[in-house]
């Protein structure tokens, strides 16, 4: 309860003591605010709306913006009734005119904390409707089993999860099955893409920031560390993460405490942490780029991803999977995956695994046409190879091998052509430009040194190697 009166304070307090409520009270906005960034989160607040200081509409907004799933009921006079429609409207849940009766009270709080309620049912089944995937952990393959197995163990407890990979394995499916197994399973499941950030955009991204902590920042904004209280956070490509941002991850998880951006004061967290990465994390503590105490404290449960091409019994159990799902969304003529495609899908080396082959099957429910179906496939992967035996690790190893070496090579190709447009590249390669800069990541790929052939503008300076 939000009030600077002292009698409506106290007359309050014993009426929703008596209703069994538990009260807080703050008799100014800026200490109700800062009791809310410490973490303490009722299940609805009561606002006045005149009050000195930070007035009662201020405080509305920020609660709405920062916690929206907390009801607001409005305190009025019944000279406000302008300011209450106008509050009403900028999302209370209701308003009583003072001086406030038992039953009205009653009325009010319980028909907000129900609307909250229903309101927070809808967005959790919208939000597992939205992220329902048939191919969930259908697996037949051993290593896949066992990885659901050891989810399901870990998923009631509150211990970082890593999880490592190829891009297009499946990580984030991994996390959000433990997620939904888990006791947070009814609380928001936040995803971040460290690499899809600039450093100095990720650590406001991740923890927030205050109004005015710098040039456009008009209104306070909620961190996703924020907005996970409660539920789970995967900071998916963790291993890009700078030096700075990394230092501050690190506090969060011994000390469940955060900073916004400009803030005076710190905040409390309570949110499971899974990371996932697609780079041998070892290597990055090995070469300075990763701090080693935050790899110890997110690698406490570890999980890894096997590739498609090592679980090829899954292809077509997926691959039906996917079909399911898309010859309802786009009415397709398809019935099933004919002999000839399914067995191209057997031979492919998937080197853009499950995500791979989501998408091919997706262009065949689009465009249900064997040959142009097999011919997309053949340009996506320029070799193709016999499914190994179980007998034959040794021809597994060569021909996985032998696809790298050919991927490399094409890739090359493409980048030479396009002299290191790097989205041409990708354009022509009919691959995402992020996982063509994965690949060039991956592999330390880079522009080759010009040559005498080269163009005066480029060719080498005199004296150097080169112009010898």
């Amino acid at each position: 309860m939000v009030d600077d009166d002292d009698s409506t304070r106290g007359h309050l307090s014993v009426l929703l003591s008596g209703l069994g409520y538990g009260v807080a009270v703050s008799p100014s906005g800026d200490e109700a605010i800062s009791r809310l960034a410490s973490g303490h989160l009722p299940a609805a607040v009561m606002l006045d709306l005149v009050m000195p200081g930070m007035g009662g509409l201020d405080v509305l907004d920020h609660i709405k913006s920062t916690y929206p799933q907390i009801p607001v009921v409005i305190l009025s006079s019944l000279g406000q009734i302008k300011t209450v429609v106008d509050a009403m409207n900028r999302g209370a849940s209701d308003y009583l005119v003072k001086p406030v009766q038992e039953a009205e009270l009653t009325i009010a709080l319980e028909s907000a904390l129900e609307k909250q309620r229903l309101r927070d049912e809808v967005r959790v089944l919208r939000r597992r409707l939205d992220q329902y995937d048939p191919a969930e952990f259908l697996s037949s393959s051993p290593r896949m089993l066992k990885l659901k197995e050891i989810a399901r163990q870990v998923a009631d407890t509150d211990a970082p999860v890593l999880v490592l990979g190829e891009t297009g394995v499946g990580k984030e499916l991994l996390v959000r099955y433990i997620h939904e197994q888990s006791p947070r399973h009814d609380k928001p499941f936040i995803k971040v893409n460290c690499a899809a950030l600039p450093h100095d955009l990720l650590e406001s991204e991740l923890f927030g920031y205050e109004r005015g902590a710098f040039s456009g920042a008009v209104r306070d904004k909620p961190g996703k560390f924020e907005l996970a209280h409660k539920g789970s956070i995967l900071l998916d490509e963790i291993a890009e993460m700078s030096p700075h941002v990394q230092a501050k991850l690190l506090h969060v998880l011994q000390d469940g405490e955060y900073s916004r951006l400009g803030a005076r004061h710190s905040s409390r967290v309570d949110s499971r942490v899974f990371a996932s990465t697609n780079i041998p994390l070892e290597r990055a503590v090995a070469e300075g780029k990763f701090r080693q105490d935050l790899y110890f404290r997110v690698n406490v449960i570890r999980m890894e991803v096997p590739p498609l091409r090592e679980r090829p019994e899954d292809i077509p159990l997926l691959a039906n999977a996917f079909l399911r799902r898309y010859l309802e969304r786009y009415s397709s003529p398809a019935r099933e995956i004919p002999p000839e495609l399914a067995e191209a899908f057997r031979r492919h080396t998937w080197p853009g695994n499950v995500r791979e082959l989501d998408n091919a099957v997706r262009r065949f429910a689009i465009l249900p046409d064997v040959n142009l179906a097999l011919d997309e496939l053949s340009k996506m992967r320029p070799e193709v190879r016999e499914a190994p035996s179980a007998e034959d690790l040794s021809l597994k190893t060569i021909a996985s091998q032998a696809a790298e070496r050919a991927e490399q090579e094409v890739v090359r190709r493409a980048l030479a052509e396009t002299r290191w447009n790097r989205r041409e590249a990708a354009r022509r390669l009919r691959i995402s430009y992020k996982a063509l800069l994965n690949k060039i990541k991956k592999w330390q790929l880079e522009a080759e040194a010009p040559t005498l052939a080269s163009p005066p503008d480029t060719a080498p300076a005199k004296g150097t190697r080169g112009a010898e």
